[in-house]
């Protein structure tokens, strides 16, 4: 399984899906293993907190009703971040009931305490495991597979585990159902790699098609590993389908993340649940290339600054909307397909041409390809900065304006199986650290154009290239192979042997043929 390594038990993950093969469409499968795999993870949690805190008691000599009234505290559970289950939604008790007629009750009932005790998720849990289409034999099967699942550990809450394991179900489902997918899960890597650019320490995180949250996993991830504390980041986003929706809801609240996801799920273009939001940092892998996103509708819409985007595809409805959103000191960094880079028809290249003039654009990133489970199509990174001149609460940068920074990365990250690659720690280190570099952050070094890799490029070097933004077309060739050779005067020299060579050739040809003319047999 892709970002960050395997989590160990996809196996287990598809036999517990094939068990439920013929009691219900396939569709349905992920959501009712999800619901299971999420009762399991807090529960998990839960007990492994549990364990630490009755050790700790014993130590200081605290026991029995007393020590019981402790482990039963919710406050000594939310307190760590982690999420407190109520006695009725224990995992121990619904393995006991597995193989019961009436296990379905019992998941249904353990939902129905977490929602009770946890009011963001009220009406957001799937309840729905006692009806009749589930079949309860093959239900408890799938509650003895998944107890066998360990998943708790710094390490798994660390990982998105819900999200990755949502994506590893939209792409075996998408192949085994012969579909595309038009859904993608986010890598965790691609998610560190935006996050460590725009570097979200405190203020106001968006997206505006946020799936299961992964975004806002690695930004509170990221604001705690640099000394924030919990509050210091305001969340909001909003998301089309309803499970991915609840499936936020549920990634957020075990965490301790207090999301304003709306009241419910809706689309961006045509229900903004945040029409006043202004975001110091979005964050967004909008749908690539969607073509039915009912932009007839919106012809006049006050969020198209720079144009109106073309009805049959969204690219640039995202990219406006999100710029839209920007506060006077807002970045975005986005994830697009690379169409978007270069693309000239139905205004679209318009339309870049007028954000690239009014400064918006700031940084553009080409990624490897196979960085998806669930498509291949090759991505890059857009960052927008509503300023350029020194961008930072944090300290005075340099004056950017008029400048784009150029990063060609399609060369890095390391293929993890047959089919898809990563990005290591290694690699995101040298896109962000580039980039911070170019900002002018202190402490982080000196840039340089690395030809092959960087460049910075002012907008008559764009408007040259038709404001296409590929970053081929800026950063270059390497000017030197591994052996210091410059790559130019290796080609001449390479062309000179080879024409000497072609001349050796035909030297040796006519030796050949003049011998065999003296054979006479």
């Amino acid at each position: 399984m892709p970002n960050g390594g395997p989590l160990g038990f996809e196996d287990t993950l598809w036999k517990a899906a094939d068990k439920l093969r013929g009691s219900m469409d396939a569709s349905e499968y992920k959501h009712v293993v999800l619901g299971l795999i999420f009762l399991k993870y807090i529960d998990d949690a839960f007990t492994e907190r549990r364990a630490t805190l009755e050790a700790e008691l014993a130590a200081d000599g605290i026991t029995g009703a007393d020590a019981h009234q402790l482990l039963e505290s919710r406050d000594e559970y939310m307190g760590e971040g982690i999420f407190w289950v109520p006695p009725g939604a224990r995992w121990p008790q619904i393995r006991t009931k597995a193989k019961q007629p009436g296990v379905g009750r019992v998941i249904d009932q353990a939902m129905d305490a977490v929602e009770a005790e946890n009011p963001t998720l009220r009406g957001v849990l799937p309840k729905n495991f006692a009806r009749p289409s589930l079949d309860p034999r093959r239900l408890g099967e799938l509650v003895d597979l998944i107890s066998g699942l360990g998943l708790g550990g710094a390490e798994h809450r660390e990982k998105d585990l819900l999200g990755r394991v949502y994506e590893y179900f939209l792409g075996r489902f998408a192949s085994s159902e012969g579909k595309g997918g038009g859904e993608f899960y986010t890598p965790r890597h691609v998610v560190q790699t935006l996050v460590e650019m725009i570097e979200p320490y405190g203020g106001r995180v968006y997206d505006p098609c946020c799936g299961s949250g992964g975004m806002f996993v690695q930004s509170e991830n990221f604001m705690m590993a640099h000394g924030g504390k919990r509050g210091d980041l305001s969340v909001y986003g909003q998301e089309l389908n309803d499970t991915t929706w609840r499936l936020a809801k549920m990634n957020l609240a075990i965490r301790g993340i207090d999301a304003d996801l709306g009241p419910r799920w809706g689309d961006t273009f045509h229900e903004d649940l945040h029409p006043g939001l202004k975001a110091d940092y979005i964050l967004a892998n909008p749908p690539f290339n969607i073509s039915d996103w009912g932009g007839d509708q919106l012809r006049d819409d006050p969020r198209w600054r720079y144009g109106t985007p073309p009805a049959g595809n969204a690219n640039y409805a995202w990219l406006q909307h999100m710029a839209s959103k920007l506060s006077p000191r807002g970045v975005a960094g986005i994830v697009l397909a690379n169409g978007s880079l270069s693309t000239q028809t139905s205004a679209e290249g318009e339309i870049r041409r007028k954000m690239l003039e009014d400064d918006l654009v700031e940084c553009i990133v080409s990624l490897p390809g196979q960085l998806f489970y669930s498509t291949q199509i090759p991505v890059s990174l857009w960052l927008l900065n509503r300023n350029k001149q020194n961008g930072s609460k944090r300290g005075h940068w340099r004056d950017r304006r008029g400048e784009v920074l150029f990063i060609d990365a399609r060369s890095l990250g390391h293929m993890v199986d047959r089919t898809h690659r990563e990005l290591s720690s290694e690699d995101i280190a040298k896109i962000a650290g580039t980039y911070h570099a170019w900002r002018g952050e202190p402490d982080a070094g000196d840039y340089q154009d690395l030809p092959g890799f960087c460049s910075s490029a002012k907008l008559d070097q764009i408007s040259a290239q038709r404001f296409v933004l590929t970053p081929g077309r800026y950063v270059g060739t390497e000017a030197e192979e591994e052996d210091g050779e410059p790559i130019q005067e290796k080609i001449a020299r390479l062309k000179q042997d080879l024409l000497e060579a072609f001349e050796e050739s035909d030297r040796l040809q006519d030796q050949v043929r003049a011998a065999l003319e003296r054979l006479h047999v």
